[in-house]
């Protein structure tokens, strides 16, 4: 299997979207931390336009309108590929999941749904056999890992194994093991793996998790220089969650954007292709 069918098989996040209240003020802040430059685009369904953001040509992400009315969190979202996005819906029900958005055409190219796990974290699910995904791994400014955090790993692990098809393991090498937890809790880790080919990990913190947001997957965006990094997104209006500090992947920090939704940025000292 080539490196680019393994990174769109079942359960590889291959695209990122952030549903904003003010979506121009997301753009310019994730300009000024990352560079990205943007396309606008037609939404989902009925949804309002979003708009795909560009890293020297390459799209990473997309930025959408929150619609009107919803009451939820910002939070960036991974979708995670899947041959046929209705199955794959079908499946989150029955395993415990629900579905909030579609399954919905868009752009005539791709088939995507909004589903949540049994803990109550958010991600989308992506069929598409033309539309590339998102540039990852590929230096300063896109994204390089993707876990979910939340309260015990053990208790999602079969969720994403029967929906999915993913296989995981224990493991603690990643941007994710910051020993981030209470001082008499380990948390538990998980590698996750499509094909062989590691795509994300899961990290249960127990008592740990944020009770304001719950169960939520998490991005990391690798960067130049993880303090210069936090420092900017201070100074562009937003939060320094987790100040920056060393792990066996590299020196990462956690942090939020104005409007509150979470990501990592870290240093893994990788070049970029």
């Amino acid at each position: 299997m080539t490196e680019a069918a393994a990174r769109h098989a079942p359960g590889t996040p291959s695209w990122l979207s952030l549903l904003a209240q003010d979506p121009a003020a997301s753009q310019e802040f994730y300009h000024e931390l990352f560079g990205w430059e943007y396309r606008q685009g037609p939404g989902p369904g009925s949804a309002g336009p979003h708009f795909r953001a560009l890293l020297d040509g390459s799209e990473v992400a997309c930025i959408g309108q929150m619609p009107r009315g919803r009451q939820c969190l910002p939070a960036w979202l991974p979708y995670l590929s899947a041959d046929d996005a209705d199955k794959a819906a079908e499946l989150v029900r029955l395993c415990g999941g629900t579905v909030g958005v579609g399954p919905l055409d868009m752009e005539g190219t791709m088939r995507v749904a909004i589903a949540a796990d049994p803990s109550g974290a958010s991600f989308g699910i992506r069929q598409t056999d033309t539309r590339p995904g998102a540039r990852m791994g590929g230096g300063p400014g896109t994204v390089v890992w993707n876990e979910l955090v939340t309260h015990r790993a053990s208790a999602v692990e079969k969720f994403y194994q029967t929906v999915f098809g993913l296989e995981s393991e224990p493991s603690g090498e990643h941007p994710g093991a910051d020993g981030a937890v209470g001082a008499d809790a380990e948390p538990e880790r998980l590698t996750l793996t499509a094909h062989g080919r590691i795509v994300g990990g899961v990290r249960g913190v127990g008592d740990e998790l944020p009770h304001d947001r719950g169960s939520h997957w998490l991005m990391y965006v690798e960067v130049a220089d993880t303090d210069a990094a936090a420092r900017r997104v201070a100074e562009l209006g937003g939060r320094v969650l987790l100040p920056p500090h060393d792990t066996p992947y590299g020196r990462t920090a956690r942090v939020a954007d104005r409007e509150g939704a979470p990501f990592a940025v870290v240093h893994t000292g990788r070049r970029g292709s």
